[in-house]
């Protein structure tokens, strides 16, 4: 996950530096007053959202099934817990009553 979550971090990095110099070569427009850096941003983002989706679509894939292998060992993990303690509270409900039983 974190190299997924890193990779993603170089594209949109690429993105921004080849955003900026276009803008600031004139290739795309410098913005309104005082937002060049924010639209630099925003556009740098819608650039690099369908070049990870297509280019990392492996790496995005490996870091799903390991999310969801980590979602079903939580799984895994309550219900163990749960019938844990189910059995305490059995072997509790049935400690009063084997014991009028017995007397």
């Amino acid at each position: 996950m974190l190299r997924y979550t890193l990779m993603r971090l170089g594209i949109f990095a690429g993105c921004l530096l080849v955003v900026w110099g276009l803008v600031y070569a004139g290739a795309f427009p410098r913005g309104f007053g005082d937002s060049n850096f924010l639209w630099v941003l925003l556009l740098s983002l819608v650039l690099s959202a369908p070049i990870s989706f297509v280019v990392l679509r492996k790496e995005r894939d490996r870091a799903s099934v390991q999310v969801s292998q980590r979602v079903e060992r939580m799984k895994a993990n309550i219900e163990a817990n749960r019938s844990q303690e189910d059995e305490a509270v059995d072997q509790l409900a049935e400690a009063p009553e084997q014991a009028r039983t017995s007397s």
